[in-house]
């Protein structure tokens, strides 16, 4: 089930026979990552999607399948961790462990970015506005 979501976005793109057939040839793969160890992936475009659910090594072994002629693209909202533990979410440590290497870049997405209905949008704005009228409650306690 939790594959679910990359299945409707290559039904979203492609008619559900072309997505069919390039999943039968292996032009398109969908596999978990814990199926990523012990891989090299050449000549692929490789996605890691809802990364701030994967840990420091998940991602560090992610990363390390990059083969020749490949590219990656890391996806993750560190604000929506399912880990019991928020800081074992590996991405934004990966992000600070590579910001110095020149040839990978990240970009940063805001409420202005958002492509789904209009509504998602007021939800966010909401409990952003929750968020810091909690976090100021707290600050103000303090003084």
């Amino acid at each position: 089930p939790y594959l679910r979501p990359l299945y409707d976005s290559l039904n979203d793109l492609m008619p559900g026979n072309v997505v069919l057939s390039k999943m039968q040839s292996n032009e398109i793969e969908i596999a978990p990552l814990a199926f990523m160890r012990g891989r090299t992936l050449n000549n692929s475009f490789v996605i890691l999607d809802e990364a701030q659910n994967a840990t420091h090594s998940q991602i560090k072994m992610f990363l390390t399948r990059c083969g020749k002629n490949s590219r990656m693209v890391v996806t993750g909202d560190p604000s929506q961790t399912d880990l019991s533990k928020k800081n074992e979410s590996g991405l934004l440590k990966s992000m600070k462990i590579l910001e110095h290497i020149n040839e990978i870049e990240t970009i940063n997405f805001d409420r202005s970015d958002i492509v789904r209905d209009e509504m998602v949008t007021k939800i966010i704005e909401a409990y952003d506005n929750h968020d810091e009228h909690v976090r100021d409650l707290f600050s103000s306690k303090e003084h």
